[in-house]
């Protein structure tokens, strides 16, 4: 087990968060659910054993985050990560790439799924589409394994403007076998 990919997750999540909304230097809860976790870390835990695993934060995670607060409800975890967490991603990410780029194009009212397969497509001429017919999505797009960019993006275009969700490809699996 590391605490690798949760980590990365959970800066990437903040990154999106500061994209969309601006930094503050505040306090941030994110929640996510037992299976998420279990992806993250690579493990089968329990929600009893997960508590158990998350208290365990190595250092090298708790000097760029800060020690997360972890509570829960069932299955559902609330991951509190401190002021310096928030800081610190806003220190050590520029405000470029990616995901500054998708939500400037999202928050455009004249943006259509073609202008987000472009933008896509200007990353890498190596993406993934998948169509979904009566989902909740109209279109999944994601980059190649080794990019670093390991999320399922899910589209879905409202008519006047296009929403999205991002999903782990282990979580998108499982929302599809639903």
């Amino acid at each position: 087990m590391t605490f690798d990919k949760l980590e990365k997750n959970l800066m990437d999540v903040i990154q999106e968060e500061q994209a969309k909304l601006g930094f503050r230097r505040e306090k941030i809860r994110l929640y996510y659910p037992l299976t998420t976790l279990n992806h993250l870390l690579d493990t089968e835990d329990t929600a009893e054993q997960m508590e158990i695993t998350l208290a365990r934060q190595p250092e090298s995670m708790t000097r760029k985050l800060g020690n997360l607060d972890v509570t829960r409800r069932g299955d559902r975890f609330c991951l509190c990560i401190p002021e310096e967490g928030s800081a610190y991603v806003h220190e050590h990410f520029a405000e470029t790439g990616f995901i500054y780029e998708l939500i400037r194009l999202i928050g455009e009212h004249d943006c259509k799924l073609e202008d987000i397969r472009r933008l896509f497509l200007s990353h890498s001429e190596n993406i993934y589409v998948e169509e979904m017919q009566g989902e909740d999505f109209d279109v999944m797009i994601r980059f190649p394994e080794g990019m670093g960019d390991p999320y399922c993006y899910c589209f879905r275009d409202e008519g006047c403007h296009v929403i999205y969700h991002r999903f782990l490809p282990e979580d998108y699996a499982e929302l599809m076998k639903a």
